[in-house]
């Protein structure tokens, strides 16, 4: 059945991680973001953690985030990754509206990827971050 829609290639919408500090600590803020100047409607984003961490392998529980629209040019805050969770692969898989036509792409934070020295300028939230686009 999924062979049957058509789903247009993604361009100009991520997600991107803003660091968090509280005390000695870093969680990273993962947000959704549109660059586009459209908005975008029924916007799902399933996201999930996996990898090795001691090496053992750890898997998080899958969960659905679901907002109705997303503006454009701006970005909304979905969850936090905590300190415990940085070392594993991050995946956030969106999937929207524009119009009539359904997007769909899948975006991973790796393991190391959520580190300060990474940080560059993110567009629309006048922050620095990790943006995958």
């Amino acid at each position: 059945m999924k062979n049957d829609i058509e789903f247009p290639k993604v361009e100009k919408v991520g997600v991107c991680a803003l660091p968090e500090k509280d005390g000695g600590r870093i969680s990273w803020r993962v947000h959704i973001i549109n660059l586009l100047n459209e908005d975008l409607s029924n916007v799902l984003v399933s996201t999930r953690g996996y990898g090795k961490k001691d090496d053992d392998k750890v898997k998080t529980s899958e969960l659905r985030h679901f907002f109705e629209e997303l503006k454009a040019h701006s970005a909304l805050s979905v969850e936090l990754i905590t300190p415990e969770l940085v070392g594993l692969n991050n995946q956030y898989w969106v999937s929207f509206y524009i119009g009539n036509a359904i997007f769909d792409k899948k975006f991973i934070f790796l393991p190391d990827s959520l580190l300060e020295k990474n940080l560059i300028d993110i567009p629309v939230l006048n922050q620095k971050g990790i943006l995958i686009i």
